[in-house]
């Protein structure tokens, strides 16, 4: 085997978490530093905690909260929608059915014809 190709080993390498709390592991690094541990993380707590990265959190609310009020809005117009009078000629509830290519050359072919 090759000599000097592995990195040294700390056996007792500190891990400091930003909540204070601290702890012993062994690795190649002599300390280590994390955001959460399992004292501070809500799954390991039970608190209802969100971890913001970059406001984006922040971000999904203000988006919700334009859709409900989009929502709010346009519910204001569909009562009043439903309350004019239908356009004549147009039937509700009824699509159109989807033709293909084929179909429609055939149709403009014979108009073509006449």
């Amino acid at each position: 085997m090759k000599k000097d190709i592995h990195p040294k080993y700390y056996p007792e390498a500190r891990v400091i978490c930003a909540c204070g709390n601290t702890w012993a592991v062994g690795s190649t690094v002599p300390e280590i530093r994390t955001d959460v541990c399992s004292v501070c993380h809500p799954f390991f707590t039970g608190e209802q905690r969100i971890v913001d990265t970059a406001g984006q959190v922040e971000r999904f609310r203000q988006r919700l909260a334009r859709k409900e009020d989009l929502r709010s809005s346009e519910a204001g117009q569909a009562t009043e929608a439903k309350t004019a009078v239908p356009t004549p000629g147009k039937k509700s509830g009824v699509k159109a059915t989807p033709v293909s290519r084929k179909a429609t050359r055939a149709t403009e072919e014979k108009r073509a014809e006449e």
